[in-house]
């Protein structure tokens, strides 16, 4: 920082002539205070702080349907169900979240379940994640039999029309309430998994953090990091992000919901997803 005080006068030493000093030049005057508005010393000539090493590229509520299209991801067929995935649900434009990031299921009178669900995908935003991308999730999950709450991505094919390794799938999370303390974490894409036991508490909120390097997807709850794949999306990943709640049809040793279950629930009341600045959208 400048320091502003006046000089100290220089010293005679042994001059012998000490005795008759010579006059000394005044020096400079300093800044008059009163004439500087701001008499602190000059931050600008300070070391300048580094840039931001990310930027928030999403962070838009499940309301906003520029961000977010309901009931549509090309992961499920077209009439929105999924059996053949063990799933119960049934995703369609009129199942939405509400504006705090609930996420239900209903039981219909078919025996299927009208489950909300939203993704990136057919949005208008048409946002779609990058590698090195880290998505930061604030969740809520019950310990309620046949629930399968999930944050997961999906990629759209490559130019030649084939898809991407794994359909970009990179699994944030599942939860299972047959383990009510794990979170399943799977990269589909350059395959790799773990199951974190003891990193949730059922009815209690948990941070999620999810970087998707190019050579590893790293996992993180509360802070602490519970799993590094080591294998990555790769360069050439892009995914949309894609949050809902399926229900279990019994297969994969989890259990449908109990008989008198009307209503399966999770939230998500926050996500956002921050970027490096040298990532190419």
């Amino acid at each position: 920082m400048n320091d502003r005080r006046r000089p100290a006068s220089p010293a005679h030493g042994n001059d012998p002539s000490a005795h008759d000093p010579q006059p000394q030049p005044d020096p400079p005057p300093g800044p008059d205070p009163r004439s500087d508005p701001d008499p602190r010393p000059d931050l600008a000539l300070g070391p300048r702080l580094p840039a931001p090493r990310t930027a928030v590229v999403l962070d838009a509520p499940f309301t906003d349907r520029r961000a977010w299209a309901v009931g549509r991801t090309s992961a499920y067929p077209p009439d929105g169900t999924n059996p053949g995935d063990n799933k119960l649900d049934r995703i369609g434009p009129a199942y939405a979240p509400t504006a705090d990031g609930v996420f239900r299921a209903r039981r219909a009178p078919d025996g299927l379940w009208n489950a909300d669900l939203v993704s990136t995908e057919d949005a208008p935003g048409g946002f779609e994640l990058l590698p090195g991308d880290e998505l930061t999730a604030t969740c809520l999950v019950h310990d309620v039999q046949g629930a399968w709450p999930a944050l997961w991505t999906w990629g759209r094919d490559s130019g030649s029309g084939r898809p991407q390794p794994g359909h970009g799938e990179v699994d944030a999370f599942e939860y299972h309430p047959t383990n009510p303390r794990m979170l399943e974490l799977t990269n589909h894409v350059r395959p790799a998994g773990h199951y974190a036991d003891n990193a949730v508490t059922p009815g209690r909120p948990f941070t999620l953090r999810v970087l998707f390097g190019a050579t590893s997807v790293q996992w993180s709850v509360d802070g602490r990091q519970v799993f590094a794949d080591g294998t990555g999306v790769g360069p050439r990943w892009r995914a949309w992000l894609v949050v809902g709640i399926s229900v279990s049809a019994g297969g994969y040793g989890h259990l449908p919901p109990a008989p008198g279950t009307r209503e399966l629930e999770w939230q998500c009341s926050a996500l956002s997803v921050s970027r490096p600045p040298n990532s190419q959208a």
